[in-house]
């Protein structure tokens, strides 16, 4: 599962076969290292306890609600606890609401993350139903936790700043320009926005 190794190298060597920019910072930064995530219900989860914390308060709300909860913090379990505990855990009103709205989707089958829908558009309309989960995090779900191959945030800022120094551009692109600048990297744009993440802090660059 998820966009391996081998994957994206052939995927970044295509575009680099067209792209001198993407060769050039190939050559400098090399190949990035894959990055997988579960498929499921706990990665989704998961990125809504880490909306706008640090790595560090996340991993610690993650480890009192799996001790409140239980290791696969069931959707039905989560449903079930009472706001002050998860209050407790370091889950806002906010972030209560939107772990929630995720959970009752699950339960309900209105959300099967085991089968969501083949084409991209598709399955990122059936993610954002979820509260507080808006394009972007539906994109990196589908990106890591699927390993879509095709999948391109283009509203997140380090993919912008990567692109940015990978084609020597004179500035940050917007988020449209970002999209356009890659509509000739299909189908492997997925294999694109990992590398920006890899270059966006190079020196060498």
């Amino acid at each position: 599962m998820g966009l391996g190794a081998e994957r994206m190298r052939e995927g970044l060597d295509a575009i680099a076969a067209r792209e001198p920019g993407m060769a050039r910072a190939l050559a400098i930064a090399g190949y990035p290292e894959p990055r997988i995530r579960e498929r499921g219900y706990a990665t989704l989860l998961r990125t809504i306890v880490g909306q706008q914390v640090s790595v560090a308060a996340a991993a610690s709300v993650w480890n009192k609600l799996e001790a409140l909860l239980g290791e696969n913090l069931a959707p039905e379990v989560l449903l079930a606890a009472e706001f002050d505990a998860l209050r407790g855990c370091g889950l806002s009103r906010q972030k209560q609401g939107y772990a929630r709205s995720l959970c009752e989707l699950v339960v309900a089958g209105t959300l099967d993350l085991e089968n969501l829908p083949a084409d991209d558009e598709e399955a990122i309309g059936q993610l954002v139903q979820i509260k507080g989960v808006g394009r972007w995090s539906a994109e990196i779900y589908l990106l890591f936790a699927e390993g879509r191959p095709d999948i391109w945030p283009a509203g997140d800022l380090a993919v912008q700043a990567g692109l940015h120094k990978i084609l020597g551009l004179d500035a940050r692109p917007s988020e449209k320009e970002t999209r356009a600048l890659a509509e000739g990297w299909r189908p492997h744009r997925g294999s694109a926005a990992i590398f920006t993440w890899h270059c966006y802090n190079n020196a060498a660059l």
